[in-house]
């Protein structure tokens, strides 16, 4: 082979040490670890059901889901990591590299799109100065773009931790997330106060949320998500004058003629 060929075969192949076993948890993180992960597989039946809240308590350790916390769940599951590394990479709330202390999605699924998601998102990235998926120097935030944040009656949408914050235009996504890392008092337009992103991940492992209130500031729909249920029912709109846009199917289905009535005229 000439020196050539040999240069050309050496690029083509890279040879490396396969990568070594993550490192377990340190004994302090695996002691308040421990009991909280015994509670989340007592719940269920078949150990393995409780891979998916595990996921999000080893997230709420560390702000993602690591190898380390890959290993950890595998462990305490009898799972290869194989098996948990499918699942952990399947659902994107899962991280795969560490979230800032307020997570921000932007919905650019098409009705958010077609309404200023996309182009909130591209002034998000330029104003923070990071692209998808990254974080910013001093951890505050993290940036990504949601394929749906499954409120399409209030397009377009951010989320911050999980919280809904509707009927965004790029000005008020770029303060927000201004106000989001000066540290002031931010409300969701639906839901409980934000809390950090560590700190969701712990409730959305199926432990409580402990705020005084939180629970009764949960978000519920409103006139938006309402509105096809009330036409549904022949109801009247706010603004749309005295005619039912939609009859009751019931109400339709009294006026069609029958057969009979059909047959006997």
């Amino acid at each position: 082979m000439s020196a050539t060929g040999h240069e050309t075969a050496q690029h083509a192949v890279q040879l490396g040490l396969p990568e070594l076993p993550a490192e377990p948890y340190p004994a302090e993180v695996r002691e308040r670890l421990d009991p909280d992960a015994a509670a989340i597989v007592a719940r269920y039946p078949q150990s393995r059901s409780a891979l998916l809240p595990l996921l999000h308590l080893v997230q709420s350790e560390e702000g993602f889901v690591s190898r380390t916390g890959i290993r950890y769940c595998a462990e305490q599951l009898g799972l290869t990591t194989a098996e948990v590394t499918a699942v952990a990479t399947f659902y994107t709330m899962y991280r795969r590299r560490p979230a800032g202390e307020y997570h921000v999605g932007v919905c650019t699924n098409t009705l958010c799109a077609v309404l200023g998601g996309d182009q909130i998102f591209a002034e998000l990235q330029q104003h923070l100065g990071i692209g998808n998926n990254e974080t910013t120097e001093d951890g505050s935030v993290s940036l990504e773009h949601i394929e749906c944040n499954a409120a399409c009656d209030y397009a377009p949408v951010v989320m911050v931790n999980w919280e809904f914050f509707d009927n965004q235009d790029p000005a008020s996504a770029k303060q927000l997330v201004d106000d989001l890392r000066a540290g002031a008092e931010v409300t969701p337009t639906r839901g409980a106060k934000l809390c950090s992103f560590k700190e969701t991940a712990r409730i959305l492992a199926g432990f409580p949320d402990g705020r005084p209130g939180a629970v009764d500031e949960s978000g519920a729909g409103g006139a938006p998500s309402m509105a096809g249920l009330r036409l549904a029912h022949g109801e009247t709109l706010p603004g749309t004058g005295p005619a039912k846009v939609v009859a009751p199917r019931q109400q339709e289905s009294a006026e069609e003629p029958s057969e009979t009535e059909g047959d006997e005229a």
